[in-house]
């Protein structure tokens, strides 16, 4: 019995081929915002703007927030928006935005900032009313002392958003 090629060499081949098939194969992207919404009962949404009720503001946080939670329903979502009488409705207020001292340095003074929202929403489903509450939900963002607030904070209060549309969405409908 005569083996042409080295042993080895035909393993290496094998292992090679069979890589190379599950990568190209294996891509699987999850999301993790679908929404578990009977279409059949629910067909639209109304969401409120959100007033900042804080005693701390920064002008253009409010419109980001309300375009925001908006666009997560719109791009995740069959529902229609409406002004009134929705299958849903989504409202509340932003009654926190405040900064504190995260972290302090060798030297004494502050090394990290925290920056933190809260929003509290007053969610009703008209086709199943004891899915109805009230809570509040709160994210954060860090940024080091070296820069100042004015530079980082649009980005910032952007995640923040982002954060917390995530959390209501997720809270109203994905229901996972």
């Amino acid at each position: 019995m005569k083996i042409k090629a080295p042993y080895y060499i035909i393993c290496f081949a094998v292992c090679a081929i069979i890589t190379l098939t599950a990568i190209v194969s294996c891509s699987v992207s999850y999301k993790f915002n679908a929404s578990s919404i009977d279409y059949s009962k629910t067909k639209t949404i109304q969401i409120a703007d959100f007033p900042i009720r804080s005693s701390y503001v920064w002008g253009p946080m409010g419109p980001m927030f309300n375009n925001a939670l908006k666009d997560i329903y719109a791009n995740n979502t069959r529902l229609v928006q409406v002004r009134n009488n929705g299958d849903l409705k989504v409202e509340g207020e932003i009654t926190q935005y405040r900064q504190s001292n995260k972290s302090v340095a060798a030297d004494g003074y502050s090394a990290q900032t925290e920056l933190s929202m809260t929003v509290n929403v007053r969610f009703t489903n008209n086709a199943k009313h004891n899915e109805d509450f009230e809570k509040q939900f709160t994210a954060t963002s860090t940024f080091d002392n070296k820069q100042s607030l004015s530079s980082v904070q649009e980005e910032l209060v952007n995640q923040m958003c982002k954060d917390i549309c995530d959390q209501i969405f997720n809270a109203t409908v994905a229901n996972w």
